[in-house]
């Protein structure tokens, strides 16, 4: 998913409109590879942390361990954090902007920080892997559009800033939920592992409530930016309201009903969708914009 929307950022809604830009084919792909190499570097040292709690939570999912050994796994998540950084230090200073180079050495460092200790607080590490995820898509708008500024183009380079700042906005919204939602799914594992997760400080049921409420915060917002942007626009006023809307409220009634730890993550996989189906939203501009 972070590869589909750094391409749809790039070829969706940047180079259909002329927009002033930093990278070229090979340099958006170069990004792409930085960018979800660290994250899988990510992904392994949290299956290596979680060993313990996947035990529980999902036993016929573990892979460090099983497939592989716990060595094999730490040497591979060096390897693609150094594919990560490097990359990030050639592309940062491919367009003369070395000081770039921090992000990936944050979200590298913030991913490793997240999986050792983070996850373990309340709500803090869920909010932490939340913000990451927008920085996935921000980074493009941050090398794209930033070093391709200049008197003449700001406007419309902050303009379409602006609109990544939004997705990204979304992206953290829908992970934080999603996060929540996994949380109250894995609490059986988490509790033993001795994590402080938000149903375990506050119990199951009340986790159930406060996803419920913070899922209208997404639903307010997308509802007031059909009416204030897109109320013209009837193809894109309809894909909100089915492919956004509808799940989001299904997703509330859901929450309330669901007992099982297969209804939960049910919940946990139909905010996946909403996440995909948001950023392929990405491909309305070229009907929005015109």
């Amino acid at each position: 998913m972070i590869a589909l929307v750094q391409l749809l950022i790039k070829y969706a809604l940047l180079e259909p409109f002329g927009v002033s830009t930093s990278l070229d084919s090979l340099g958006i792909i170069l990004l792409i590879l930085a960018s979800i190499s660290i994250a899988a570097a990510g992904n392994i040292i949290n299956d290596i942390n979680d060993i313990e709690t996947d035990s529980v939570n999902k036993p016929d999912k573990i892979i460090v361990g099983k497939s592989i050994s716990e060595k094999t796994a730490y040497n591979l998540f060096i390897i693609l954090n150094l594919i990560g950084v490097g990359i990030g230090f050639y592309l940062s200073h491919n367009i003369n902007r070395a000081p770039f180079f921090s992000i990936f050495v944050i979200i590298s460092v913030l991913l490793y920080v997240y999986a050792t200790y983070l996850k373990r607080t309340l709500l803090i590490g869920n909010i932490i892997i939340s913000i990451l995820v927008a920085l996935s898509i921000i980074i493009v708008g941050v090398f794209e559009l930033l070093p391709s500024i200049t008197p003449s183009n700001q406007q419309t380079q902050v303009l379409f800033f602006k609109v990544i700042l939004d997705y990204a906005l979304f992206a953290f919204i829908i992970n934080l939920l999603r996060e929540i939602a996994k949380d109250i799914e894995d609490i059986d594992g988490d509790y033993k592992a001795g994590m402080n997760t938000l149903p375990i400080a506050i119990g199951r049921e009340r986790a159930k409530i406060v996803l419920v409420i913070l899922n209208f915060i997404p639903l307010a917002g997308i509802i007031h930016y059909i009416i204030s942007n897109l109320y013209k626009q009837q193809i894109a006023v309809g894909y909100f309201l089915i492919f956004i809307i509808a799940p989001l409220i299904y997703i509330c009634i859901k929450t309330f009903s669901a007992k099982l730890k297969k209804e939960i993550r049910h919940i946990s996989n139909m905010y996946k969708l909403v996440m995909l189906f948001g950023m392929l939203s990405l491909l309305l501009y070229l009907f929005i914009l015109s």
